[in-house]
């Protein structure tokens, strides 16, 4: 499995590109116009107090917290799909997850999948960030991505869920009884400046709660 993060990604979305592959699938032209003008030329500037910086035109990117990024986002990457029938892409947001299945020691195809997808995120001005891009597999030689070696890790977090080379919970389920614990000494200051019980169990369902069963649907 490798673990792909990619350098600033919303940041780095070609507004011309996008809409072209908005186009592709079906988006009306409308729409299209609309987006474009609504990622092009926006100015920026940063107020501190009564300070204010100077303007700045973005010509890239979608903006960070827009509800419409995310979508956009997929939507610019949803012909980023796998060569080889052996092996998946599970995407969430700007995660970008490959994982591939290597039979009779026959590597070749996760490789060439690995390559392929280095060269569709130059073509579409995206980096991949070799530092933070981390390799999660069992007797496997560490990847090379444009260049640059990749980690291989014994685990990695992987949208909230510890996963360990041997596919085992242990790592997980001893970092989220670490995680409820390290709660558990809040809620007993809460108990001692005698707050109701009915805010006590409060907490304890919203946060410590929440925290143990956090994985529970995996």
């Amino acid at each position: 499995m490798l673990f792909i993060d990619f350098s600033s990604a919303f940041n780095t979305v070609v507004p011309s590109k996008l809409i072209a592959k908005l186009g592709d699938v079906g988006i009306c032209t409308s729409i299209c116009n609309w987006i474009m003008d609504f990622l092009t030329n926006r100015p920026q500037s940063v107020r501190l107090g009564n300070h204010i910086s100077s303007t700045l035109i973005l010509k890239t990117g979608v903006p960070q917290g827009c509800v419409l990024s995310p979508l956009l986002y997929s939507l610019f990457t949803h012909e980023c799909v796998p060569w080889h029938s052996s092996n998946i892409f599970i995407k969430y947001a700007d995660d970008t997850t490959v994982v591939g299945r290597i039979s009779n020691n026959d590597e070749s195809a996760y490789r060439e999948e690995i390559q392929s997808l280095s060269a569709w995120c130059s073509m579409n001005n995206l980096t991949l960030n070799a530092t933070k891009t981390k390799d999660l597999i069992v007797d496997f030689r560490k990847s090379n991505s444009s260049g640059s070696e990749v980690e291989r890790v014994s685990s990695f977090k992987f949208l909230g869920v510890r996963i360990s080379e041997d596919l085992s919970w242990r790592l997980n389920t001893s970092t989220l009884v670490k995680k409820g614990q390290q709660c558990l000494y809040f809620l007993r200051r809460l108990k001692k400046v005698n707050l109701s019980p009915m805010i006590l169990s409060n907490f304890y369902s919203c946060i410590i709660e929440s925290i143990l069963t956090s994985s529970i649907t995996v």
